[in-house]
């Protein structure tokens, strides 16, 4: 895995280098020519430190089949992160395209070029990167798919010289296999022309090995292996001598490995990559060989038609995004998002994004959580947006993979913690909680998570006699353990409205399901503990003497359970009275049917004197076009430093959380519940999509401060699989004219 340098985020890098074939045929059509002698192994073990790449991916994708079990995505105009097996071990750092003419300049990429993104087919996860030189030297065109049959990413690329100029191209990878970057092996098959790269790692209680084999359809004229950031990688050596003239076959002890491979180009040549991957050198060769054979054209064929029988599958646009072409395309896309971020090996895990955000300021030699684990919660808002859609299958699968797979059943450690009988973990791997360690379970329990899978498993018809066995321990560990507990953003203990509006409404439909098993005495037990939970929020939680507007108003979170004292909350910035301190996280009042959609008390926090208007600090920002977004609260810091744009949690400082797009779809189901529009909301949650058409997690909040352009993602994730789901709810919701995913055992009982 590279090192950061050279301007930007480490990402795949590719090279042009050495031998220029001429003419404007395809590659394809070349004979390839016989790779040089090798060298021997590389000197230099074992390689500069590495990171992961930047969490905003303008471009993912995997087969709709459960064969291949391999995913894609691409960032700053390259390739980023591989996941294989699973859906939550990456298997790359990046892979781009490096050009030189050999003599006054060499180029990677990902720096020196302008990117363009586009999808084929709006029904496919099928992209299009055409990264055009700021020099107007040449233009590479690059289209992503994965072999629906094989464990392959497959990679079309048209290179053109736009200015009559011969130039030289090498394809420069960081394999970073099983999770990480330390400890790869690379060399050059020469049998089947190979760049192959293995390494294991015991990730989830077990062994993990991961082989890869690059293959390009010309064959590679010349070849390298080597450590980054040393004499023996070719990026340094092409950046210094403009060629590739020391040529090494292997590494002499696995390392921190980079590899490329020279490939011959003309002025207007087209080829294909095939990167495969298994769990051996063999079964990698085999997948690369097997996907250069059937060729581009006929797996593009397959590849499209699998996505597009999915998503013709689901339910039709619906009315509230079929007039707006931006809106359309992120509604399609949210719905092959929302079913690629499941794992083909455990159906209904999820992974809350394939990306770690800012990770181009993680340490990537080992593997890190980022956001490619399961949460439950993501896991809630994900089904709730597929059970809109039309998805009720994965939906279900997601219901059975918490109580099958997460819910903990005795004392199990946890990161610091430990979960007791009845809980589910902050997060687990895609494989559960069996065989995880405790570090892969996190830190803290979050009720409003437990909570979910009672509604998610009523939602989805899961109220058997066996899971409700499950359920009835964790209904009663929610009622000794609550109400106060670690709120939805993972930061602060104590009473918090949108975790206690996730209890009760657990209870309530616990209780319903308890009733339809014939226990009874549960029910009432538990509906009268949701009952006075709802009598007591507003002592708990609802402040009659704070800063903002006309000082009554929903708290974000209380320790003490008066919100009227002077008890203070502390974060990254400082410590300040609770009851300053608001989100939007009451709007679950609503949702979840604890509340009335015209609740006074719903309504005066949500007041504009409540929000503010000031565009640098306040919870709501109106932009110049009219979006509308929000912070997740104020004095938020998770998002890069405003001194030098790092991420967090880089060491810069001055850190400052950022706007979230899935909070506008909140608000936008409140005004849906209340018979408003919500079309500035869904509106909102479009146009900050990147190109790739994907909802992120953070867009950027500052007129004043170039990190990023104002309303554009940031480097934390995207797409963001629970913004994904909320964007589909909203749609929906809007269509139908009323708020879809509010339980119903919850309204009936309180009217609302």
């Amino acid at each position: 895995m590279r090192a950061t340098r050279r301007s930007g985020l480490a990402l795949l890098a590719v090279a042009v280098v050495a031998v220029v074939v001429t003419g404007a045929g395809p590659a394809d059509a070349l004979v390839p020519n016989s790779a040089a002698a090798p060298a021997g192994a590389a000197p230099g073990c074992c390689g500069v430190s590495s990171s992961w790449t930047s969490g905003d991916k303008d471009a993912l994708g995997t087969s709709a089949t459960t064969t291949s079990k391999v995913w894609y995505t691409v960032a700053d105009g390259i390739t980023s992160e591989v996941f294989y097996p699973r859906a939550d071990v990456p298997n790359m750092q990046d892979m781009q395209y490096v050009v030189t003419d050999g003599s006054t300049f060499v180029d990677l990429e990902r720096d020196a070029t302008t990117h363009v993104v586009s999808q084929p087919d709006p029904k496919t996860l099928e992209y299009t990167v055409t990264n055009t030189a700021t020099s107007g030297k040449y233009r590479i065109t690059n289209t992503y798919l994965t072999d629906p049959s094989r464990n392959t990413l497959v990679i079309q690329t048209r290179f053109q010289s736009l200015d009559g100029g011969s130039y030289h191209l090498y394809l420069l990878e960081n394999p970073s296999l099983a999770g990480g970057g330390g400890n790869d092996n690379a060399s050059w098959d020469a049998t089947d022309g190979a760049l192959v790269a293995n390494d294991t790692e015991t990730l989830f209680g077990s062994p993990l090995t991961v082989d890869s084999a690059l293959k390009v359809s010309t064959g590679f004229t010349a070849y390298d292996n080597g450590y980054s950031g040393t004499a023996s990688d070719c990026d340094q050596e092409l950046t210094t001598s403009k060629t590739l003239t020391t040529q090494y076959s292997s590494l002499t002890s696995p390392g921190n490995a980079v590899q490329c491979g020279q490939i011959p180009v003309g002025s207007d040549t087209t080829f294909t990559v095939a990167l495969g991957y298994g769990s051996s050198a063999s079964d990698a060769v085999s997948a690369a060989n097997g996907s250069l054979s059937t060729g581009f054209a006929g797996l593009e064929t397959s590849y499209r038609s699998g996505w597009n029988t999915y998503v013709n599958g689901l339910k039709p646009a619906p009315s509230s995004v079929t007039g707006n072409a931006k809106e359309l395309a992120t509604y399609y896309t949210a719905e092959m998002a929302l079913h690629a971020a499941q794992d083909k090996t455990y159906p209904g895990a999820s992974v809350a994004g394939l990306a770690t955000p800012w990770g181009n300021d993680v340490n990537g030699d080992a593997l890190d959580d980022g956001y490619h684990r399961v949460w439950g919660r993501d896991l809630y808002e994900q089904a709730t947006g597929l059970i809109a859609d039309g998805d009720t299958t994965q939906a279900k699968q997601m219901a059975q993979f918490m109580w099958n797979d997460q819910w903990i059943g005795s004392s199990t450690a946890g990161d610091g913690t430990t979960y007791q009988a009845g809980a589910f973990p902050r997060y687990s791997p895609v494989s559960g909680i069996a065989g995880a360690t405790s570090q892969e379970l996190g830190c803290c329990e979050q009720l409003d998570q437990d909570s979910f899978a009672i509604i998610l498993a009523y939602m989805t018809g899961l109220t058997d006699s066996g899971t409700y066995a499950k359920i009835k321990v964790t209904a009663n560990h929610i009622v000794s353990s609550g109400p106060e507990t670690t709120e939805r953003w993972e930061e602060q203990y104590g009473y918090s409205p949108s975790s206690i509006s996730a209890e009760i409404a657990g209870l309530v439909v616990a209780a319903n399901i308890a009733t339809t098993n014939g226990d009874t005495a549960s029910a009432s037990s538990w509906d009268a503990t949701a009952d006075s939970w709802r009598n007591s929020l507003d002592s708990w939680t609802y402040t009659t003497s704070g800063y903002w507007g006309n000082h009554s108003y929903f708290e974000r979170i209380d320790q003490s359970g008066n919100p009227n004292d002077s008890s203070q909350i502390c974060f990254q910035e400082g410590c300040y009275y609770a009851h300053d301190v608001v989100d939007l996280g009451f709007l679950e009042l609503v949702r979840l049917g604890i509340r009335a959609p015209g609740d006074s008390e719903v309504a005066n926090s949500l007041a504009d004197s409540v929000l503010g208007t000031d565009g640098n600090s306040s919870m709501q920002v109106t932009l110049p076009d009219g979006d509308v977004y929000f912070h997740r609260y104020v004095h938020d810091s998770y998002g890069e430093s405003n001194t030098d744009c790092s991420g967090w949690p880089a060491n810069a400082g001055n850190n400052h959380g950022r706007l979230w797009p899935v909070l506008s779809g909140e608000r936008g189901e409140y005004a849906v519940a209340n018979g408003q529009s919500a079309a500035v909301y869904l509106k909102s949650m479009a146009d900050a999509t990147n190109q790739g058409n994907f909802v992120p997690e953070q867009v950027w909040d500052r007129s004043d401060i170039s990190c990023f352009p104002e309303g554009t993602p940031t480097g934390s994730a995207a797409p963001l699989m629970w913004a994904e789901g909320q964007y589909i709810r909203l749609a929906q919701d809007m269509a139908a004219g009323k708020v879809t995913e509010t339980p119903a055992p919850v309204t009936a009982r309180y009217g609302t």
